[in-house]
């Protein structure tokens, strides 16, 4: 019953928590029998967990798998997403509270309430796991013991909370320069521009295209100079050229993952025909960390790995039988079953079990099937990339990854991948944060906006509203889809104002992200988990609480001027109108709060205060020397540092009040 799969490492704690060792200590949660594992619920038994997935907080009524999937269509039906996130926490009522994390690389399918409206059933693919139960407490303390146990999250450098504007499509320096000056221009705030594949050179990871990008070293330092960072993607292929130094180095060192015959497995994405790094190897996960370096070197502080599923658009033989497939259907009459089956021939070749079974890692435990360890890749190139930069730069880097694991919360943070610009993924991003921050990914965040699609005003600014309490706070979408940077709809105060709000609260959002981290606690949280006597708190899944004080209602309908809002206890209501700030009491319970498109609305808890600071154009020129506190306590617990040292302490917090500094 019992496998540890010791590449997929846990720092050891002190955490209250029980390693299953025999079949008696699954009682009296989990029976046992032909590979499931099953528990029985109660009719107010909530479920929460499974990290970045699609539907509600509370995951029962649905059936989800433990994949990482690279499918950019996120409706409703779906069952996995970029991260496999193996944890349920179990909330029967104060007498049974759990946490049940099933440490396992492979396929499992958690289906909560799904089959059978009453029964939990976890089924991995086969039954060599490390199931780990966290039991008692509040909902909040079981996550602190499971934050112990599978260790510290990321830190992200403080820049890294600035505003990001990203598009596939800025193919040049000056589509670079356009963003950044058409921003400056409007006086919207901005810390950092991403680069798509379009900067390399043929789509090869570590290169840059010297006739579109001539000197990348002098814009990134020319846009440092303005306070904003150049953030380049890196993607998990690598293109099969002789002559094309990753790939040649790789391939002589035997880096890459071999098919059953001793091969090189070779895949195509971006580029074209590639192979893929076995970030499971550790002499391989060395190298390619350290090819990260060509760009630091170029004055680059921080990156985003994509595509590391992984994701695979076909193979050599995969695409060999789809073409002698194809012919088959040639002069037939193709009825309706015919016509199917030959239009999903090539889209059939993408990411299929047959290429995830082709090729095998070579790892410190043994060679093992791709399949059999399919979760732990992304989290490997992370944790590549990580280790990398912080040999590299010995201070703190802008990472974070498409693909995850429970573990690679330590090595950077994820964003929620392909959306798209429809009303439900601001809604669906809303539901995903704390699910995530449950199993330590607290640097995330949305493409603002969506990816895919088309964007509008309305949409954008609502979305914008949410994001600007998010960690990562980037505008990102498709090439070919309508412009949605901030300056794309006309007139810019409403965007500037919204945007600059997020500076304004940069104090307050670093400090709870930062004392979150280093307590195991929560950035985001559900109502539920603070407001536990709270039935109707419980079933609120669109207002998030934020750090300690603060809670966020946003709107996520288009065509409303407002929204109901559930008070659980008299608040203070803070709202941002043409940047100005004013507040006002509300008693405990149901408002309809009018809240125009120009307008941020949030409230924070009775007897707590946050800070605001003077607004500024980047994080670089934030004054912490302007901080005034808003709210009904004359003080705050401020975390402040240099913003880029690795070494971060609770030491850092000081007690701050709107007349004096407390030690």
């Amino acid at each position: 019953m019992i496998r540890k799969w010791s590449f997929s490492p846990y720092i050891d704690t002190k955490a209250v928590v029980r390693k299953i060792e025999s079949e008696s200590a699954l009682l009296p949660y989990f029976s046992h029998q032909d590979g499931k594992y099953t528990y029985r619920m109660n009719e107010r038994t909530r479920v929460y967990g499974l990290g970045e997935q699609i539907r509600g907080i509370n995951k029962r009524g649905w059936v989800y798998e433990s994949y990482c999937a690279d499918d950019p269509i996120h409706t409703e039906e779906k069952r996995s997403l970029y991260g496999a996130h193996n944890f349920i926490l179990v909330d029967a009522g104060k007498d049974e509270r759990f946490l049940a994390f099933f440490d396992y690389p492979a396929k499992i399918r958690f289906d909560i309430g799904y089959t059978d409206s009453d029964i939990i059933q976890v089924t991995p693919e086969n039954d060599r796991l490390d199931l780990y139960l966290i039991e008692g407490g509040t909902l909040k303390e079981i996550i602190r013991e499971f934050r112990s146990l599978i260790g510290r999250s990321y830190l992200p450098p403080f820049f890294a909370f600035g505003y990001g504007q990203s598009r596939w499509g800025y193919v040049k320096e000056e589509d670079i320069r356009e963003a950044v000056s058409k921003h400056r221009e409007a006086g919207i705030p901005l810390d950092t521009v991403y680069l798509d594949i379009d900067y390399m050179e043929d789509f090869q990871d570590f290169t840059v295209n010297k006739v579109r990008f001539p000197d990348l070293k002098a814009l990134s330092a020319e846009l440092k100079e303005q306070g904003i960072r150049l953030i380049p993607i890196i993607d998990a292929a690598v293109k099969v050229r002789e002559g094309y130094s990753v790939y040649d180095e790789g391939k002589e060192k035997g880096y890459f993952c071999k098919d059953e015959n001793g091969e090189e497995f070779v895949t195509a994405v971006w580029p074209g025909r590639s192979v893929l790094p076995d970030f499971l190897n550790e002499d391989a996960s060395r190298w390619f960390g350290n090819q990260y370096q060509t760009l630091t070197d170029m004055g680059i502080e921080g990156f985003w790995n994509d595509m590391n599923e992984p994701a695979l658009f076909y193979s050599d033989k995969g695409l060999k039988t789809a073409f002698e497939k194809i012919k088959t259907f040639e002069g037939k009459n193709l009825e309706v079953y015919d016509y199917f089956n030959a239009r999903n021939v090539f889209p059939s070749l993408s990411n299929s079990k047959e290429d995830y079974t082709a090729f095998y890692h070579r790892t410190p435990e043994g060679v093992f099937n791709h399949n059999d360890v399919h979760n732990l890749y992304g989290f490997n190139m992370t944790r590549s990339a990580s280790e990398a930069l912080q040999r590299i730069r010995g201070q703190r880097f802008l990472l974070f990854s498409r693909a995850s694991y429970i573990g690679a919360h330590r090595y950077g943070g994820v964003w929620t991948g392909d959306n798209h610009a429809w009303w439900s993924h601001i809604l669906q991003s809303i539901r995903q944060m704390p699910s995530l921050n449950m199993c330590g990914f607290l640097y995330t965040g949305s493409d603002i906006g969506g990816f895919g699609g088309d964007c509008t005003r309305d949409l954008l600014l609502r979305w914008l509203s949410f994001a600007i309490f998010t960690p990562l706070m980037r505008n990102h979408s498709a090439v070919g889809t309508r412009r949605q940077e901030a300056y794309s709809f006309g007139d810019t105060e409403d965007f500037r104002d919204i945007i600059t709000l997020r500076y304004r609260l940069l104090p307050y959002l670093y400090s709870e992200f930062m004392k979150a981290a280093l307590k195991n606690d929560l950035y985001f949280s559900p109502l539920s988990f603070v407001y536990e006597d709270d039935e109707i708190a419980a079933e609120v899944e669109d207002q998030l609480m934020v750090g300690e004080a603060l809670m966020i209602a946003p709107v996520y309908t288009q065509n409303v001027s407002g929204r109901m809002v559930y008070l659980p206890e008299e608040m203070t209501m803070v709202r941002m109108h043409k940047g100005e700030i004013s507040i006002e009491e509300l008693k405990q319970g149901h408002h309809y709060i009018h809240i125009p498109l120009s307008d941020v609305v949030f409230f924070i808890r009775k007897g707590f205060a946050i800070p605001l600071c003077d607004p500024a154009d980047c994080t670089d020129k934030l004054d912490y020397a302007t901080i005034q506190l808003i709210g009904t306590s004359d003080s705050y617990e401020l975390y402040r540092d240099d913003g880029v040292s690795l070494k971060a302490s609770l030491e850092n917090v000081r007690i701050i009040s709107n007349s004096r500094e407390r030690s």
